[in-house]
């Protein structure tokens, strides 16, 4: 039912950003306050009855350290989720939006190029990341955040969306577990 919920408040746009794309706009579910709240709860109880015990059996110290968002819909999650788990939040962001001294990291979306960033200093080698973004596709976004937090010597421990489109194969780019509400054809 929740579910059901979140996926009538998307909204859908054909041929955009370019010709044969249909994009799912997940932004209107923030316009309710409950229908955010929905969301949030959901992707938060398979954090703590999935994620958290998986990371635990493996070291009972563990925990999750940060979050990380990326450019731009993560930045409307991950600071949520952050908080109510008790981690930092670490946004990735374009190329040339970060100061000071940044890693780098190239992917290809299916409708073109481009450069994730992370400033050096953000999180500590060694450190466990869960990796917030609203829709996985090609995957090659969420692989580039993973390869960011890898640079800077941490571990993801899972990437977390909203949507995911399967038959686009983008969980497969990806060196930790996925987790998605919806799917999508």
């Amino acid at each position: 039912m929740d579910i059901e919920l979140l996926k009538s408040r998307f909204g859908y746009y054909q041929d955009w950003p370019k010709p044969g794309i249909l994009f799912c706009d997940v932004l209107p579910v923030l316009r309710d306050p409950i229908t955010f709240e929905v969301l949030i709860t959901n992707m938060l109880s398979h954090v703590f009855t999935k994620t958290l015990p998986d990371l635990a059996a493996k070291d009972s110290n563990a925990r999750i350290n940060y979050v990380v968002g990326l450019d731009a819909r993560g930045f409307l999650l991950g600071p949520i989720i952050a908080q109510r788990l008790g981690a930092g939040f670490v946004p990735v962001r374009k190329s040339g939006k970060l100061p000071g001294k940044t890693v780098k990291a190239t992917y290809a979306k299916e409708y073109g190029e481009d450069v994730f960033e992370m400033q050096c200093d953000a999180i500590p080698a060694g450190s466990n990341v869960l990796v917030v973004d609203d829709l996985i596709a090609t995957g090659g976004s969420a692989h580039a955040a993973g390869s960011l937090v890898s640079q800077l010597g941490a571990h993801t421990v899972e990437y977390l969306f909203i949507v995911s489109i399967p038959a686009l194969g983008g969980a497969a780019k990806l060196d930790a577990p996925e987790y998605h509400l919806v799917e999508m054809d």
